[in-house]
Parts: structure tokens; sequence; C-alpha cells
């Protein structure tokens, strides 16, 4: 493991230790979630849960990440990303503290969010430091490298949280955090030499903060509650606080979202939006597919986890070299190509049912981890690429608010799916014909979504002269 550091050390263009604690918060963040993912149905059973009320253990997560993360990474351009990375992983670590003594299923959920808002720290801050430090010829290595550390967090979390659940209780999960965490935050103590402060001295956008962070709870809310009218209430309040939201950045002096970076650069506009629905068609594969796994097959968390494994190992395995030729090749066409595959992924998934052989849903699963391989480092190195040095934090909250926002997309999807098939009932065995049709819905429903972010994903133009 020490020279397989070292050697990162050593990249040409590249800062070592830099890209070692992005490595470090890449993989922390989403081995988290998805080991908590795999541990559904066990947590649902110690607290009897409903359908919906545990698709909140992830949304909770979820909606803390996405409300807090461009307010966080334009406090990070103001007052400095290290300060802003170091808190977010030391709350993150202490949340992760706390919920392995939740005693009720309000103070889990509200770990969770405590836990998102860390989190939002750390994705807003990781990425923009690394592109600040890395030279822009090795930046599509750089950023592939980090999105492979992402998709080993992926790839770990269902296999390890199923092991630990099986043996040790769900709650073992959350103690793997607080090593990871101690050692991100000694790294950066003693090893992160600046601050990154581009935007000092300029004004943060309290009344945007504000209203952004209630348009994404309300719609959340609302998402959960159709298909009753308080439902459609909320969805509709989200809507018109987030319309609110867009028409008053444009008249700050500095906006929280710099919405003219949508309208004048192309490639920053559809990459992000690509991002959007990417996620928004994708995340809640492994909620439907954990529930299936284990309700609807009966196999317990560590076998589930086996399974699920495949996907994010195939992602952590082609994502460097896709990230490596995307510096050689045009972002668009390699990540163009790679959401094509997971739309015939998401395609084949729509087809499930109680009979489908194991063997063809891990082809289905490797498929879709090729596809998220092709699309992600690509899409990550056009929009970094496409702004200028003073707006790499931006940029990068903007990224990362897109995945957040396309995740809780994606399970605000799933919930409202669940709550008109399935409704809000424990989940048992004799509900699998309902959550069968539940997820079939929803499988067609993310390939329609996942073929229109193609158009788009298409459409950005280039970042370099061909």
């Amino acid at each position: 493991m020490g020279d397989y550091l070292h050697s990162f050390m050593k990249v040409p263009g590249i800062s070592g230790i830099t890209l070692i604690i992005a490595i470090c918060c890449g993989f922390l963040t989403p081995f988290d979630l998805s080991a908590v993912n795999i541990a559904l149905p066990t947590i649902a059973r110690e607290f009897c849960l409903d359908a919906i009320e545990l698709s909140w253990v992830s949304s909770a997560y979820l909606l803390a990440s996405a409300a807090f993360l461009v307010p966080f990474g334009r406090i990070g351009d103001i007052f400095g990303r290290k300060k802003i990375l170091t808190g977010g992983i030391a709350l993150f670590t202490l949340a992760s503290m706390g919920m392995m003594f939740s005693s009720s299923s309000l103070v889990l959920i509200s770990f969770r969010l405590v836990q998102g808002i860390g989190a939002s720290m750390i994705f807003g801050t990781a990425v923009a430091i690394l592109t600040s430090v890395t030279d822009p010829s090795r930046r599509g290595q750089a950023l592939g490298i980090y999105t492979t550390s992402v998709y080993l967090g992926l790839s770990a979390g269902p296999f390890i949280g199923g092991f630990l659940t099986d043996g040790f209780g769900w709650r073992s999960i959350f103690l793997i955090n607080v090593p990871i965490g101690i050692l991100i935050l000694a790294l950066i103590l003693f090893y992160l030499k600046g601050e990154w402060a581009d935007a000092a001295g300029e004004w943060f956008d309290i009344k945007g903060a504000i209203l952004y962070g209630a348009s994404l709870t309300a719609v959340m809310i609302g998402f959960s509650e159709i298909p009753h009218i308080t439902g459609f209430i909320a969805i509709g309040l989200g809507i018109t606080l987030f319309a609110l939201f867009i028409w008053l950045e444009h008249r700050e002096a500095y906006p929280l979202i710099r919405v003219s970076m949508f309208r004048t650069n192309r490639v920053f506009a559809c990459s992000n939006v690509a991002a959007l629905i990417n996620y928004g068609s994708t995340f809640a594969i492994t909620f439907f597919l954990s529930l299936y796994l284990q309700y609807i097959r009966g196999f317990d968390p560590q076998e589930a986890g086996f399974i699920l494994v495949t996907q994010p190992v195939v992602q952590a395995f082609f994502s460097s070299y896709a990230g490596s030729l995307s510096d050689w090749i045009e972002p668009a066409k390699i990540s163009s190509l790679g959401m094509g595959i997971i739309a015939m992924g998401l395609v084949s998934l729509s087809f499930l049912s109680p009979d489908t052989s194991m063997m063809q849903l891990t082809i289905i699963l490797a498929v879709l981890g090729f596809g998220f391989a092709l699309f992600s480092s690509p899409n990550t190195n056009a929009i970094m690429s496409s702004v200028e040095k003073r707006y790499y934090g931006i940029a990068s909250g903007t990224l990362g608010t897109m995945r957040l926002l396309g995740q809780m997309l994606s399970m605000g999807i799933a919930m409202m799916i669940i709550a008109i098939v399935v409704g809000k009932v424990d989940i048992t065995p004799d509900m699998s014909d309902e959550l069968m049709s539940a997820m079939n819905i929803g499988f067609v429903a993310f390939s329609i979504m996942c073929l229109i972010g193609i158009f788009f994903s298409m459409v950005r133009g280039n970042v370099r002269s061909e």
C-alpha cells in the first residue's frame, strides 16, 4: 500500500498529498451511502419502519448534502476551502459516531441530516482543491483517479456493509467512518498547505442560501406525500421558491450560483444537466435492487452486497482510464457513449422479475458500471475545463449539486412510485408483487430519463480544439 501511495506522489503535474486526501474523501462518503443501502431492510426491522420512512434514511442524507453543498462551496471560495473541508470531515466523523448509538428512527434520521451537512462541506471543496493544484494537461487523469476512489467506496460499501450487518449489526457500518475520518483530518492538518480562497472579500448570499435550501426541502417532502394533496402543494411550493431563487440570483452582485454561467457557457450548462439526469436516472438502482434481493429473492445482506458490488467494481476499474482518455479525446464523445450504455442497462432492468437469473443480473450490473465509468470522469473533466480558475469552487459545487440533486430526484421518484404502488405499509415478503411492480415502473421511467440525458451530453460542444 505504501508503494501504491508513493507512486501517486510522483504523478507529474499532480500534487501527491492533495490527490491522496481527495482519494480518501472520495472513498468515505460513497462508502457510507452504499453500505447503508444494503442495511436498510435490517434497519427497517429494528425500528419497524414503513416503506416511506425507510427511504428517508437515505433521502435525509441526500437532502442535507444537496441543500448545503452550494452554500459551503461558496463559503469555501470566500474564506478558504481547506477550512471548510476540515470542518466537513470533522462533522461527518462525529455524526457517524452518534449514529452508532441511535435509539430511534428519529435520532437516526437526524444524525443522517447532520452527516449530510458534513458531506456537503467535503463535496464542495475536495474536487475544487484538487483541480486548483493540478496542471490542466493532467486534470482528466487526476479526476479519473479521484472518480476511481469514489467507485471503490461504492464497491466496498455493499460488500463490507453486508458483512458487517450480518456479523456485527448495522451500527458497525458507521464505526468504519471514524478511523478514515481521523486519517483524513491528520493529513489535512499536517500536510495540506494553502487555503485557496479565490473569492476572498466577496459577500455571501444568505437570502439565496435560505431560499435554495427551503425549495429542495419542500420538493423532497412533497415526493414522500404524493398522492395526497399535501404532496402536490409541497412540490408546487418548492418549485415556486426555486424560481424565486433563480430570479434573485440574476440580480445579486455575488450570487450563490452564477446563473449566467448556464446561459453563456454551453459546455458547462449541458454537462451539468447531463450529470443531473444521469444521477437522477441511476441512483435509486441500488436502493431498488437491495430491496429486490433481500425481500423478493430472500438473500441475506452479505449475499446481496456481493451481487451489487459488480457495478461499482467495474466502474472503479475503468474510471481512471476514461479520465485519462478524456485528456486526449473530446469528453462529450466519451460521456455520451457512456450514457448510451447506461440506458441499455436500465432498459434491461425494466424486465427484471422474481425469476431473473443472478448471472443475467450480474451482467446487467457490469454493463451499467462500464457506462458509468465512461460518463463520470470525462463529464467532470468537461465541466472543470470549461471555466476559469477563479470559478473552480463554484464549478465543483455546482457539479456536486447536480449529482446530489440527481440522487435526491432519483430517490424522490422511487419514493413517489412506492407511495402510489405499495403505500405507507411495512415491506414484507407478502408485498413482493407490489414491490416488483414499483421497481419495473421505476426502471422504465429512469430509462426514459437517461435517453433524454444523451441529448444534452451530445449537444454540449467541445472544450478543446479538434
